[in-house]
């Protein structure tokens, strides 16, 4: 894990993919898709529930490590129409009460309001917490901007023409993009200029590479 200082906060990156904002004390992830298994047997393809159940059992022991205050989604949290998947997170969402948790909307959360309404869980359209906007889709904020959906990833090389594509934190010059959480994601290579900074994740380490 390393400590990216931003705007005089301290943001632990956290090589499970999640932002530990220290001086607020809460835990930001983004782009879970929890769900997507499901979403995917509808489609005749089999594809077992147990890879969110390693994303829930990872989010489970990170806020047993970090004991946050808050947790924030940054969209996509359930990929796609109502299925058994939200009712076993909705149950285990429950079971973490009193802490509490927010979701910034994202265009894969399309799932009716009342599947929403659970007592320590906010839904929201954009979250605005100086000096940060969290938003899911990233956006030219007035305040920097924080934000998921692209699953950004860098390309490494290597000798031989050795590379290899690792999800990353990216941080330019008004937005950064946090890693996708969920397993059962892609990632997108992104472009980089020389003043963004750029961390990859690899063998459960954190490393800059730019």
């Amino acid at each position: 894990m390393l400590i990216h200082e931003l705007l005089g906060q301290r943001l632990h990156l956290i090589p499970e993919k999640g932002i530990y904002w220290e001086e607020k004390q809460y835990l930001i992830l983004a782009d879970l898709h929890l769900g997507k298994a499901g979403h995917f047997r509808k489609s005749g393809i089999p594809v077992s529930d147990l890879i969110h159940s390693k994303d829930i059992l990872t989010l489970d022991k990170l806020i047993s490590r970090f004991n946050p205050v808050e947790v924030i989604f940054l969209g996509d949290l359930f990929h796609s129409d109502h299925n058994q998947g939200w009712e076993v997170f909705k149950r285990w969402i429950k079971s973490k009460a009193p802490l509490q948790f927010k979701l910034v909307l994202g265009n894969h959360d399309v799932l009716e309001e009342p599947n929403y309404r659970i007592p320590n869980l906010e839904v929201m359209e954009k979250l605005s917490l100086s000096p940060f906007d969290l938003t899911h889709i990233p956006e030219e904020t007035e305040l920097y901007n924080l934000a998921g959906h692209i699953h950004p990833a860098v390309r490494l090389t290597g000798k031989g023409r050795q590379s290899l594509r690792l999800p990353c934190y990216f941080f330019g010059e008004r937005n950064g993009l946090l890693p996708a959480f969920g397993n059962f994601t892609g990632t997108a290579k992104i472009k980089i200029k020389k003043t963004d900074v750029v961390y990859a994740i690899a063998d459960k380490t954190v490393v800059r590479v730019n």
